[in-house]
């Protein structure tokens, strides 16, 4: 149950959340919110394609029905909104990760597979790191997907298209090339912004050569140790990292390996099973909570050195939730669903000590696994698992008969939320008031 101060609070910030806008950009901070705000840091964890079938599966399979998971136990929960819009504005009810992380990360709606730029003008618009970075503070972003990915190219960078990750990825973005007077690729936008922390996969954009502009006939990553950023590419070499320099992690060529395996789902079910829960981490790739601990101690002594009054922002994805549940894949995703609930344990352990710190859960869209009895006969795919509690659970794939996998679903998410200004996220709101909710608790103009 929420306390007294919390509910207080609460009660107060409707009037702001039913104002608000979730068509267009947060409007300017108050210098009453700027002054009563007392957030210094924020750790945004993005759960992808985590709707609330995929946290109840990691649950059950794990701590039982009966069980909690760490992201359960936060005092502040309520769920957002998650359609993007067409160029006209008018809504498209399943977004993609590119226009839903674009909602969050700067307060606009945008169409599907655009990265922080407008529906309609195709405009770029500042994001919530970006305006961190401004003001002085510690960035990161951490991730299980490609730094170029979706969900960590709308921090970073502004592109038409999300295919336009490295140099030689820009087919679908001819206005964003240097030639053509844009800022180049997803990969070189992220290098260029000095960002403290950017731990995930995908190298192989980062070993692109840049064909326009500065640093033409170098590739990313040499641009990026010119710039400064310590490059890193296995757990000893991360250990090893002391603040300072910038560190741009890259352990995998794509996204980094999944940390459970099984069978996948199959037209009429599978077998009972287990999963296989046991992946050898001797390939030097950290974890997702490894990473998340390491960005929260560089960021924390980052802040400390560059001002004391700032803070530090970071977002952590837990990328292949969403990645296993297009590939049907319960035991992938479930695994997947656990290790970021390990990064969440993470963050909450480092708020315990900073109450100064807001941390937020959510995921950025809902996706396509469903518990269903026993005795169901699913027109699509099927799996069944035995639960640690010994129990049969089947999982049904349907939203998708062709070769390219199952597809994200139109619902509204969980977000939950403890520390300074953790009230915004109660009731019901959309993703854009997210990037408000940022915002205001960092002191942000």
């Amino acid at each position: 149950m929420a306390s007294a101060p919390y509910a207080r609070r609460a009660l107060a910030s409707t009037a702001l959340l039913v104002a608000s806008t979730v068509m267009g950009p947060a409007a300017a901070l108050s210098g009453t919110e700027r002054e009563t705000s007392r957030g210094r840091n924020v750790i945004l964890l993005v759960g992808d394609g985590m709707g609330d079938s995929e946290i109840t599966l990691a649950r059950n399979y794990t701590v039982g029905a009966g069980g909690r998971l760490h992201m359960d136990s936060f005092p502040m929960t309520g769920a957002y909104t998650t359609y993007s819009v067409d160029s006209d504005g008018r809504p498209n009810y399943v977004t993609d990760s590119a226009a839903s992380a674009t909602a969050w990360a700067t307060g606009h709606k945008t169409v599907n597979d655009r990265i922080s730029k407008t529906g309609d003008t195709d405009r770029a618009v500042p994001t919530i790191l970006e305006l961190a970075r401004q003001d002085g503070l510690a960035t990161g972003s951490v991730t299980t997907a490609e730094l170029t990915d979706a969900t960590p190219a709308a921090l970073t960078s502004h592109v038409t298209d999300r295919s336009c990750q490295g140099p030689a990825d820009m087919e679908r973005c001819p206005t964003d090339t240097r030639a053509a007077g844009g800022t180049g690729s997803i990969a070189e936008q992220t290098i260029s912004h000095h960002v403290d922390v950017l731990l995930g996969g995908g190298k192989q954009r980062f070993d692109q050569t840049i064909t326009q502009g500065p640093g033409r006939g170098t590739t990313v990553l040499e641009r990026a140790r010119q710039q400064g950023y310590r490059v890193v590419m296995d757990v000893r070499s991360l250990d090893s990292v002391r603040p300072g320099r910038p560190v741009l992690g890259l352990f995998a060529p794509e996204e980094l390996p999944v940390a459970w395996t099984g069978k996948p789902a199959t037209v009429g079910g599978t077998t009972s099973q287990r999963c296989v829960t046991d992946r050898n981490h001797s390939d030097g790739i950290p974890s997702l909570e490894a990473l998340t601990r390491k960005a929260i101690a560089l960021l924390d002594a980052r802040a400390r050195q560059k001002s004391a009054g700032k803070g530090f922002f970071l977002q952590v994805e837990g990328a292949s939730i969403d990645k296993q549940n297009h590939d049907a894949d319960p035991c992938g995703q479930i695994g997947e669903t656990v290790a970021f609930d390990q990064a969440v344990k993470a963050a909450r352990e480092y708020a315990a000590e900073h109450p100064d710190t807001l941390v937020i859960t959510t995921a950025d869209h809902g996706h396509s696994s469903q518990i269903v009895p026993m005795a169901a006969k699913p027109a699509g795919l099927s799996a069944t698992l035995v639960t640690d509690e010994g129990a049969p659970m089947k999982v049904s794939y349907a939203t998708h008969a062709g070769e390219e996998g199952q597809e994200h679903s139109g619902v509204q998410v969980r977000i939950a939320a403890e520390g300074p200004e953790a009230h915004r996220v109660l009731g019901t709101t959309d993703q854009t008031q997210l990037f408000t909710t940022l915002r205001i608790a960092l002191n942000l103009q």
